[in-house]
């Protein structure tokens, strides 16, 4: 019990530091004593639910009850945003994956792909970029980009990157509409033969 309030306790000392507010600040805003915010962050007393509530609230967290089995669906919805390092490695890997598309799009002949599929391709990855990496699918970025530099270098068909624009679209989609799993909207099979065309 008490690892669970010294993590709850340092996600908002976390999300304070991140907003830049000193404990004077949050005190404003949670209408908490300062003294009080100090002897939470520092385990010199235990964290009252009313005092979670202020401070989360204050801080643009809420608290939320969800059924044990439902809680690694909501971390990753959440991003896991107490991740620390974690996050930031998953932020870069997704990024370098979004420029490695970037770039594979940008290569790919315009003389043998269908210009909407072009446009398509290049329109999702941009608008992907605007989304925070916790979000988005690494693995299907990643496909993507394999098909098109395959395609790019000669060595890929362009129905597999055609298959990426869709399953990138429903990635999009599925995070406009708010839902957390953008891949389910469209089935990847572990294995096509014609993935290996060239």
């Amino acid at each position: 019990m008490a690892y669970q309030i010294d993590a709850i306790v340092e996600t908002l000392r976390r999300a304070r530091a991140r907003q830049g507010l000193s404990q004077r600040e949050l005190s404003v805003s949670s209408v908490v004593p300062q003294g009080h915010i100090s002897r939470i962050e520092n385990g010199a007393v235990d964290l009252r639910v009313s005092s979670l509530i202020a401070l989360a609230r204050a801080l643009e967290l809420e608290l939320v009850l969800v059924p044990r089995r439902a809680v690694p669906a909501v971390r990753s919805i959440a991003g896991s945003e107490a991740g620390g390092a974690e996050d930031g490695k998953l932020a870069r890997r997704i990024r370098r994956e979004l420029g490695r598309l970037r770039d594979a799009a940008d290569r790919l002949p315009a003389t043998k792909v269908a210009a909407a599929d072009l446009a398509e391709l290049r329109r999702h990855t941009r608008e992907l970029l605007h989304y925070r990496p916790a979000f988005l699918d690494a693995r299907t970025i990643r496909r993507a980009s394999d098909a098109a530099e395959a395609f790019a270098r000669g060595a890929g068909s362009l129905d597999a990157v055609r298959r990426s624009v869709q399953q990138l679209r429903a990635m999009r989609d599925a995070l406009a509409r708010g839902q957390s799993a953008p891949d389910e909207a469209v089935p990847v099979p572990a294995y096509r033969l014609d993935d290996d065309d060239g």
